[in-house]
């Protein structure tokens, strides 16, 4: 039981984060399906980064907190490629977002082989980023059952929390919160008081380039100690579906997310218990997509998404 919540969590908080990442971008009405892309390209700066200059810092911990900020900035830059797209460009925003995902897989994947084959003389397509160290809390992890949610913590599921609680309070409690809520409802009302529609709409989705950065660079520490294609197995596009599922808000999408990283490590443990072949747990793996699934089917005709969400704003239509 305790593995099961270990690394469910481990599997949520990231999640998480990508998801507010979407949030802030649809909230402001820009959709943003590119968060695949965003959280591998991001992922692949941070190891980068790592690879360049992590011998730079004694113990490694260093490293890992340097590959966390500079896949947030590559994120962020990234993210403003979708930006200048849909808002300046007012392209369409489904199709800016899954050929971002394309090129974002084909380019991280054709620049990781090209850079390993320059530094190291080996052509792989990963990049190796350690072990990343995990503790427990102090008198929290020798609570019976629940405890278990405090015990063999990634560093990063406590950066994850502060971030998700800065967010929840930019987004819910200050002006720039109010304003990004209310262009993804009535961006005309925001024009009318004065504030730039399109710059919020493209801070948005900078921040949300920002912190699907960061949930890739904790997948690729927590799940395989590496940056590879793995970063790109769907993560993004559950986080869009958690996101879904809370309705545009930030608790209620956690639960989702919460309901994803469960599903997932108890499928995995389910599979050990059976000593199951590759093959078959393999099958029990695909447990949070068949759950987005179920919920598509049950859940989505309670969803309202911000009324503006992908409607391309246009100062002189009223």
């Amino acid at each position: 039981m305790d593995a099961i919540f270990i690394d469910g969590l481990s599997f949520t908080l990231p999640l998480f984060i990508i998801a507010i990442g979407g949030i802030y971008s649809e909230r402001s009405g820009v959709i943003n399906l590119a968060l695949e892309g965003m959280l591998g390209a991001g992922a692949f700066l941070g190891a980068l980064s790592v690879v360049l200059w992590g011998d730079a810092f004694a113990g490694g911990q260093g490293a890992m907190y340097m590959a966390m900020l500079v896949a947030m900035l590559g994120g962020a830059l990234c993210a403003m490629l979708h930006g200048l797209l849909c808002v300046k460009f007012k392209a369409n925003q489904v199709i800016s977002g899954v050929v971002f995902n394309i090129l974002a897989m084909a380019l991280t994947g054709f620049f990781t082989s090209q850079i390993n084959s320059s530094l190291f003389g080996k052509p792989s397509d990963r990049f190796q980023l350690g072990v990343s160290p995990r503790f427990d809390v102090p008198g929290l992890s020798d609570i019976p059952v629940a405890g278990a949610l405090f015990k063999q913590m990634y560093p990063f599921e406590l950066i994850i929390i502060v971030v998700a609680l800065i967010a929840w309070y930019v987004l819910y409690k200050s002006r720039y919160g109010l304003r990004l809520r209310a262009c993804g409802d009535n961006p005309h009302a925001v024009d009318a008081a004065g504030a730039d529609v399109s710059r919020i709409r493209f801070s948005a989705v900078m921040v949300s380039g920002a912190l699907a950065g960061l949930g890739g660079m904790c997948f690729a520490y927590s799940i395989s100690a590496n940056f590879s294609s793995s970063i790109y197995a769907g993560f993004g596009y559950l986080s869009i579906a958690a996101m879904i599922f809370g309705n545009w808000k930030i608790f209620p999408t956690l639960g989702a997310c919460l309901l994803f990283g469960f599903a997932r490590s108890g499928g995995y443990r389910l599979a050990q218990v059976l000593e199951l072949s590759s093959t078959f747990s393999d099958l029990i793996m695909i447990l949070p997509y068949l759950l987005t699934l179920l919920l598509l089917i049950f859940f989505s005709k309670t969803n309202r998404s911000p009324r503006a969400l992908g409607e391309i704003y246009d100062k002189g239509k009223r």
